[in-house]
């Protein structure tokens, strides 16, 4: 029995309009980040797709993009669950912090390993690598969300650029290499129907990756 699992990354944030580091710092959507998140429901609708249940982070922007998409497709009521361990990557000191404004302090290169490199944290204590944070959404994908889809239903994720990017890296078999390279756009459904034994019988985009960032 095969299900199906959509992950989709939250709409525009006011920081990430802004250009600013954001993590587990709380920003509200854009109304550009509303749109896509209503575009989003909208798309689903039309592939006729009905969710057994969601799951979503406790940060607003990615709350408010499950309901969003949650209403678009006809489904306002449906259970959701939320749990901080789909928020977004910790960013530690750099959270606030305007990304241009820190490569000119660090440099081009040293800020694209703290934001893209699989093993690096950011500066600061709370400061969490791509592998620290697939170490906390891992166990609860494989605990909460993968049981559902295998047991054949349709699941939607709303969450956030690094914690989806930790979930399609084992997903989609990329390597600490690969997953470098890996952008996700605000507010695209990425649907996966999987096969009994986890793997991915078939992935859809239903969106433009190419100017994600």
């Amino acid at each position: 029995m095969s299900g199906t699992l959509v992950l989709v990354r939250h709409g525009q944030s006011e920081w990430n309009k802004l250009n600013l580091f954001t993590g587990w710092k709380d920003p509200d959507l854009t109304e550009q980040g509303t749109a896509e998140a209503i575009e989003a429901g909208r798309i689903l609708a039309e592939r006729k797709i009905k969710f057994d249940i969601a799951f979503t982070s406790v940060l607003i922007r990615a709350e408010k993009t499950c309901q969003y998409i949650l209403d678009g497709v006809g489904q306002p009521d449906l259970e959701t669950l939320h749990d901080q361990a789909l928020n977004e990557r910790n960013y530690g000191d750099l959270a606030g912090l305007n990304k241009d404004d820190a490569r000119k302090k660090w440099g081009e290169d040293q800020v694209h390993i703290w934001r893209r490199s699989y093993d690096t944290p950011p500066p600061g204590d709370e400061g969490e690598s791509l592998k620290d944070t697939g170490a906390r959404v891992w166990p609860y994908y494989m605990g909460e969300i993968l049981p559902r889809v295998l047991r054949g239903e349709t699941v939607l994720v709303a969450a956030h650029g690094n914690s989806l990017r930790s979930l399609v890296m084992i997903l989609d078999g990329m390597t600490q290499e690969t997953i470098t390279g890996l952008n996700l756009g605000t507010g695209i459904p990425m649907i996966y129907t999987l096969n009994a034994d986890s793997t991915v019988a078939k992935k859809e985009v239903l969106g433009d990756m190419s100017g994600a960032h």
